[in-house]
């Protein structure tokens, strides 16, 4: 299990231009780190490489407790983009189960991560009919269904309504209390404690 995440003198391009410099950091077990900075900063991009979906310029990112780096990104993270990923055609059942038996959950977890994020009465309806937020749940709802020890997601409450950010609120601090890590790219407060880390100021 991942036991912390550390961050040393990372640096990140992107079109020829230096997002992130020389960025350290580190996120121990049961802690929460809230990535902010204007649009274009390099949040998005920061999660992306932590999640081995963007190469470094500079830098290493080392997750202590495991030993193998690529093995860490496969069964011990989550990683939420912006978007929700979800196919719009599927019904919000399947595409539940799809995204946790990939992520290596059952059913019958699906269906309890479901009813916790208050979903259980849209399963059967194609995801395009769900709301904004009702499509965040279920997205989210993977994190529930198929615990891993990192999470990084990216404005994870922005659809939310007050009821589903303090919902959140509880999940995200349950995490924290078995262990968990957490780096979130925000511009509003995240419900739980968290260190901030602000880039491209």
């Amino acid at each position: 299990m991942i036991s912390a995440l550390h961050l040393s003198g990372v640096t990140l391009e992107r079109g020829g231009r230096v997002l992130v410099a020389g960025l350290s950091a580190r996120v121990a077990a049961g802690e929460a780190l809230a990535v902010t900075g204007a649009n274009g900063a390099g949040k998005t991009s920061l999660l992306r490489a932590i999640a081995g979906l963007l190469r470094l310029s500079a830098g290493e990112i080392v997750f202590e407790g495991v030993a193998d780096a690529g093995e860490a990104r496969r069964r011990g993270s989550h990683l939420l983009g912006h978007l929700d990923g979800l196919k719009t055609a599927r019904t919000a059942l399947d595409e539940l189960l799809f995204q946790a038996r990939w992520s290596g959950a059952d059913e019958s977890a699906a269906v309890a991560a479901a009813e916790r994020l208050g979903l259980s009465r849209q399963l059967a309806l194609e995801v395009r009919r769900l709301s904004a937020g009702q499509r965040r749940r279920l997205a989210l709802a993977r994190l529930v269904s198929a615990p891993r020890a990192l999470w990084l997601l990216d404005e994870p409450l922005a659809p939310l309504d007050a009821a589903g950010r303090g919902l959140m609120g509880e999940i995200m601090g349950e995490h924290l209390a078995r262990g968990g890590l957490l780096v979130a790219a925000v511009h509003d407060p995240l419900p739980v404690a968290a260190r901030t880390l602000e880039i491209g100021g």
